[in-house]
């Protein structure tokens, strides 16, 4: 599978926006971990931490697969990442984990309901799964579309993406209420397909700083990113 997004490399060096979202991440990321979606192994360096103790990345382009390696040669990692080309169901079925990530990953697949329900069986019980998407399908514009997302996000509907027996939702909510702004004048007067670099270091030099303030005070209830975290509970529920 060919990814058809171009914005990796452009996304990769907003690294105050990665600080902020893993600080707030970080708590769930530990133990055996798979992430869903490795790309070209910046999630990976952004949320590893000293509690994980196995990190397993599955990537169905095999470009980008080869990239995130050729990648730890340069830069080795305390935890050498497994990285396989495919997807969740390449991963053995006795295959269990502590933590399964999804961060700008699962609004890239088709049929989300049934991604999430087939990543709750491969949760060990009190497991956690961690979804960070692009928020409002009413910002969804050329540029998604350009990089193959198929939707935006609600916290409603996001919640509904998790909403099967095995899973219980345990916190919901939106980040980056500035950059809110941001998405809505590229949506009305833009209308880009694609960020420059420069615009992307402007967002994360001085309006993801604002962002951290401004989501505080409003509770994280307003922003053009939302996060989803579910637990494994007991459930009869199987494939």
């Amino acid at each position: 599978m060919k990814y058809i997004g171009q914005e990796l490399e452009i996304f990769a060096n907003a690294r105050r926006w990665k600080h902020y979202y893993s600080t707030l991440l970080n708590p769930y990321i530990l133990g055996n971990v798979l992430e869903v979606g490795g790309g070209l192994g910046s999630t990976f360096r952004t949320l590893l931490n000293d509690k994980v103790v196995r990190w397993v990345s599955v990537e169905p382009d095999e470009e980008l697969a080869r990239r995130f390696e050729l990648s730890l040669e340069e830069n080795p990692a305390k935890v050498k990442p497994e990285i396989l080309s495919g997807t969740i169901s390449n991963i053995k079925e006795e295959a269990t984990f502590d933590c399964i990530i999804y961060i700008d990953v699962l609004e890239h697949i088709k049929e989300d309901f049934q991604e999430l329900t087939h990543a709750s069986f491969r949760l060990k019980k009190g497991g956690k799964v961690v979804v960070l998407s692009p928020a409002h399908q009413g910002l969804f514009t050329c540029f998604d579309q350009s990089i193959g997302h198929f939707r935006r996000y609600s916290r409603k509907s996001l919640l509904l993406a998790g909403a099967n027996p095995n899973l219980k939702n345990i916190k919901a909510f939106y980040l980056d209420s500035v950059g809110l702004i941001l998405s809505f004048a590229n949506k009305v007067i833009l209308r880009q397909r694609m960020p420059t670099p420069t615009q992307i270091q402007i967002w994360d030099s001085f309006i993801v700083p604002l962002s951290q303030i401004c989501d505080r005070v409003f509770s994280y209830h307003i922003g053009k990113s939302v996060v989803g975290v579910w637990e494994k509970i007991d459930s009869e529920q199987q494939p």
